[in-house]
């Protein structure tokens, strides 16, 4: 299956960033993309609560995702929405960060609700607080494909392997990471991470990605570090998208999955442990 990992500069406007997306959407799908991906936070790249609660909308009732779900059946494409940032219904006002799979008929396959939520302290002048904007998700999703079971996770997911063998061993074969990476981080630990995933696994690692300086209309501008990748389930990288927007290409062969953990059976490896 010709897949594509499109590579967004989102902004901190909705409404801006929607033609953006379905244009790079479009010219995947034109040439001969079947299986399309989106980075986190697709349609909204923001700091700033108050920014957020002003342009962000429930899941019924927003654009892109409505947008998004349309273009899936026009063009009749699998369609990952790497993330939505959403309005949710938790009592305390935090948004959900979500992440949407869309059949060629348009319908939500499967959504997933980032586990994993961004708290960390990269540099004196670098401090991420995401739980304090967004609610995590509770529960790990596989939603079916055709070129076989798809694990959905989001950016910071991808530091907890647990969950990559979790969805490995229930039978996914792909694993989705979009993300909006750091770019200290990024140049320390992304590569590294997204290989180890797909090598402990077995797996395709799929991780479209936001890059460079993010427009922002108010509060604090962020910068991400991009390099979308597409690994191979032996932990080679297939395809880097470097750091401006754009497509970046892979074709998925089931069959290589299966070579893969044929060589190095690790998923089935369980270690027991004797109690006192």
């Amino acid at each position: 299956m010709k897949t594509a990992l499109i590579q967004l500069n989102s902004s901190d406007d909705p409404v801006g960033n929607l033609p953006v997306t379905t244009g790079l959407v479009d010219r995947a799908a034109k040439a001969g993309a079947s299986f399309i991906l989106t980075p986190e936070v697709t349609n909204c790249v923001s700091l700033d609560r108050r920014q957020q609660r002003a342009v962000l909308q429930n899941e019924d009732d927003d654009r892109t995702l409505a947008a998004l779900r349309f273009q899936a059946a026009e063009l009749k494409i699998w369609l990952l929405i790497g993330s939505l940032a959403l309005k949710s219904e938790a009592p305390d006002g935090r948004f959900a960060n979500r992440s949407f799979l869309i059949t060629p008929l348009g319908d939500i396959a499967a959504r997933y609700d980032k586990i994993h939520m961004f708290d960390v302290e990269v540099s004196e002048t670098e401090c991420y607080r995401e739980s304090e904007g967004y609610r995590a998700g509770d529960c790990s999703v596989l939603a079916e494909m055709p070129t076989g079971d798809l694990g959905m996770t989001i950016c910071y997911d991808i530091r907890f392997p647990h969950l990559y063998r979790s969805l490995a061993q229930a039978g996914a074969s792909v694993l989705s990471v979009p993300s909006a990476f750091s770019p200290v981080t990024g140049k320390a630990h992304w590569e590294t991470l997204l290989r180890a995933r797909a090598i402990e696994t077995g797996s395709y690692v799929l991780a479209p990605a936001q890059t460079g300086l993010h427009s922002v209309t108010s509060g604090r501008a962020r910068k991400t570090y991009g390099h979308s990748m597409a690994i191979g389930p032996w932990g080679e990288v297939l395809a880097d998208a470097g750091t401006e927007p754009g497509i970046i290409y892979v074709d998925l062969d089931p069959s290589e999955v299966a070579k893969a953990r044929q060589r190095i059976p690790s998923l089935v490896t369980e270690i027991g442990f004797n109690g006192p």
